[in-house]
C-alpha cells in the first residue's frame, strides 16, 4: 500500500534530550521527501512544532487539526498548508483518523499515549487496517513495549495484536515497515484455551 498521509502523535513539549526534537524534525523531512502529507495536532510547540517545521522546511504538505479552545491559547501553527479547526478533542482524533492512512507515535505524555492506543484499539477491532508505528527514539518506549509483552504473556492480548505495533528506532526502517504492513484478520477476543 502506498502511504499518502501519516498522522503523527507526539508531545507538546520537547523533552529533556535534544534527540527527540532532532528525530521529530527528521521525520517531518522524511515524510516530505517521500511526498507523504503530515497530519498532526496543529500546534507550534514541542515535538509537534518540530515535526511540522521539519516537513514544511523540506517542501512538504502539513495539515494541522486543532480544537478551538487550544487556538485561544495561542499555540496554533500559523505556517501550515492547512489548519482544520474542530470543537472537541474527540472530534480532533476522528478527523486525524479520517485524513490519514497510517499513524506514527513519537515521544510524548498522556495525550500522545491516549491517541495512539485509541488508534491501535480501533485497528484491533477491525475499524481500520492502517499501519501503526512507534518511532522508538533513544529507547523512549522500551518500557511500554515490555508492558505490552506482559499483556500477551498474561493472556490479555493476542500476539498478532502486539505485532500490529510496528516499532523501530530508525525512520526509514519504520516507514518501510508501514509500506509493507498487512492488517491481521483474526478476531480480538481470547479464550482460555488460547492462553
Amino acid at each position: 500500500m502506498k502511504i499518502k498521509s501519516i498522522t503523527v502523535f507526539c508531545g507538546s513539549s520537547l523533552g529533556l534530550e535534544n534527540i527527540y526534537q532532532e528525530q521529530a524534525a527528521l521525520l517531518g523531512q522524511a515524510l516530505a521527501a517521500q511526498d507523504i502529507r503530515l497530519i498532526y495536532g496543529g500546534a507550534n510547540v514541542g515535538l509537534m512544532g518540530a515535526v511540522a517545521d521539519g516537513c514544511l522546511q523540506a517542501g512538504g504538505s502539513v495539515t494541522g487539526v486543532l480544537p478551538y479552545f487550544l487556538q485561544s491559547k495561542e499555540i496554533a501553527h500559523t505556517g501550515l498548508t492547512e489548519l482544520v479547526m474542530v470543537e472537541t478533542m474527540h472530534e480532533r482524533k476522528t478527523k486525524m483518523n479520517d485524513l490519514c492512512n497510517g499513524v506514527i507515535m513519537l515521544p510524548g505524555g498522556y495525550g500522545t499515549l491516549e491517541e495512539f492506543f485509541e488508534m491501535i484499539t480501533w485497528a484491533q477491532l477491525g475499524l481500520h487496517q492502517k499501519p501503526i508505528g512507534i518511532l522508538n527514539t533513544g529507547g523512549f518506549y522500551d518500557d511500554l513495549i515490555k508492558m505490552v509483552r506482559t499483556m500477551v504473556d498474561k493472556g490479555f492480548l493476542k500476539q498478532i495484536n502486539q505485532d500490529m505495533m510496528l516499532i523501530s528506532g530508525n525512520i526509514d526502517d519504520l516507514l518501510e515497515m508501514m509500506e509493507n504492513y498487512e492488517a491481521p484478520t483474526v478476531g480480538k477476543w481470547i479464550s482460555r484455551e488460547e492462553v
